[in-house]
């Protein structure tokens, strides 16, 4: 057995000091176990992770149910809030894998979304909690939110180039899919008393029902102890993953990372924006059906596609699927004006929860082929900047993986960002015209844009450096 798998394959909860994924020997005898082993435990993590921090997509519709008595644009705000404080969280977040370790940081961000949880169970069991606690909570739950940055930077260092598009996809798609687990499982956590021996006694309702709303926020506790004893025993620490902060801020002086960051604002922004005002918004369209038992199916959707986005992305290019998608995209937003009511009168809900199901599936494909899209243009063209200025093979792959890492946090911080415009921006259409339209026409203006920069930027150089279809290893 040669030293490089000895150091690996020995201490499998802690530091492994050589990692070498493109080098095929390594990978098939000891990298690709361990990589696989750190992307399960990843995903599992990362999808309770997307469960708390949609905890008020869920949440937010019940409360005026059990007792308050907020304002649409109240709970709007309550179900936009963790969007805007995981997007900030993300950049930091996105420092911590190469600052800590990816198991540790892992372990200790799991972890804390433990206080949310518990806070928020507290909270809505007394109508008179004030309406800033619920702030605090929310913005407390955009920390579950900022998972993702480190999560995927994290993943990214394990495996070779060829399969980070699959990788990514995996971990991003599958922990995605937290949203629709919270929204379908929140609706029947609230409906029986789980808790009642940790203080849940249930809300009295205007029909003399019961709902322990409460529920939907403690259910998660045990799973995420759960989650931060996995990694903390399971995954690993790469010490070739290690880099100063000073060396991953470079990455913010490269243009295609900013033009990069919009792209998957348009799409991921879009899937989590959707996932966060999708329940609030049919409610105000659709006051007579019972929402939260469709809400779950768009996220599922999308969650499930964005996996598919990056497998698809790895065969076909993410260029080509990132441009097609952004075509329809646009086309399903100018399809759902025809789904709307006109001043409570008329619209589908077949129509919209359809059309709908197709945006979800198209942001999340998107989502997909966009970070693949990231991955291999930045890797490309820090490995062609560092051996235009005479560096080895060897310090141009460490450098590329360096700091695609390092953009994969500040673009998902952009893209975070959508959770919180999307809902915002469907509040103040409804507050100014009683409609959801004005909102909808720059969602559609946007795409088109998207549509144009992605191929005027990328599409046209697609055999010219910048392709990002990648050979099967």
């Amino acid at each position: 057995m040669n030293p490089l798998t000895r150091t690996i394959s020995a201490p499998r909860g802690s530091v492994i000091e050589e990692w070498q994924p493109e080098q095929p020997e390594f990978w098939r005898a000891d990298g690709q176990p361990i990589a696989r082993r750190n992307l399960w435990i990843s995903i599992y993590c990362l999808l309770l992770a997307f469960c708390v921090w949609m905890l008020f997509s869920a949440v937010a519709v019940n409360l005026n149910k059990v007792g308050f008595h907020f304002t649409t644009d109240q709970l709007f705000l309550l179900t936009a809030l963790p969007a805007a404080s995981g997007a900030i969280l993300r950049v930091p977040y996105s420092f911590m894998v190469p600052l800590m370790g990816g198991r540790r940081w892992t372990a200790i961000s799991t972890l804390f979304m433990v206080i949310p949880c518990l806070w928020l169970g507290v909270a809505v069991q007394d109508p008179h909690t004030p309406f800033g606690v619920f702030v605090t909570i929310s913005l407390l739950c955009g920390f579950a939110g900022a998972n993702f940055a480190s999560s995927m930077a994290n993943i990214s260092f394990f495996f070779p180039k060829a399969m980070q598009g699959s990788a990514l996809g995996l971990n991003g798609g599958m922990g995605n899919l937290g949203v629709s687990v919270m929204q379908l499982v929140a609706p029947l956590a609230i409906s029986w008393s789980m808790f009642s021996f940790f203080g849940g006694s249930g809300q009295l309702q205007a029909d003399g029902s019961r709902l322990w709303l409460e529920n939907a926020a403690w259910v998660w506790v045990p799973l995420l102890l759960i989650a931060t004893l996995a990694a903390w025993f399971g995954m690993n620490d790469l010490a070739t993953a290690r880099a100063s902060l000073g060396r991953q801020l470079l990455v913010l002086k490269r243009g295609h990372m900013w033009i990069l960051s919009l792209l998957y604002l348009a799409t991921f922004g879009s899937f989590i924006g959707f996932s966060a005002g999708f329940a609030m918004l049919a409610k105000t369209q659709f006051p007579a059906m019972q929402i939260l038992h469709y809400a779950f199916f768009g996220p599922f959707v999308g969650a499930l596609a964005r996996s598919a986005g990056g497998a698809l992305s790895d065969r076909l290019g993410g260029i080509r699927v990132t441009l097609g998608n952004f075509i329809l995209m646009a086309v399903f937003v100018a399809l759902l004006f025809l789904t709307l009511p006109s001043q409570g009168q008329g619209g589908s809900f077949v129509g919209f929860l359809g059309v709908f199901l197709l945006l979800f599936l198209t942001a999340g494909l998107g989502s997909g082929s966009t970070f693949q899209m990231i991955t291999v243009i930045l890797r490309r063209l820090a490995v062609s900047r560092v051996l235009a200025q005479g560096g080895s093979g060897e310090e141009a792959q460490r450098e590329a993986a360096t700091e695609s890492a390092a953009a994969l946090g500040f673009i998902s911080a952009i893209g975070a960002a959508g959770g919180f415009f999307i809902p915002q921006a469907f509040g103040m259409s409804l507050a100014l015209t009683g409609s959801p339209a004005g909102a909808m026409k720059l969602f559609l203006v946007f795409y088109v844009v998207c549509v144009l920069i992605t191929w005027f930027v990328y599409g046209r150089n697609i055999n010219h450096g910048l392709a990002t279809k990648k050979p099967r290893p």
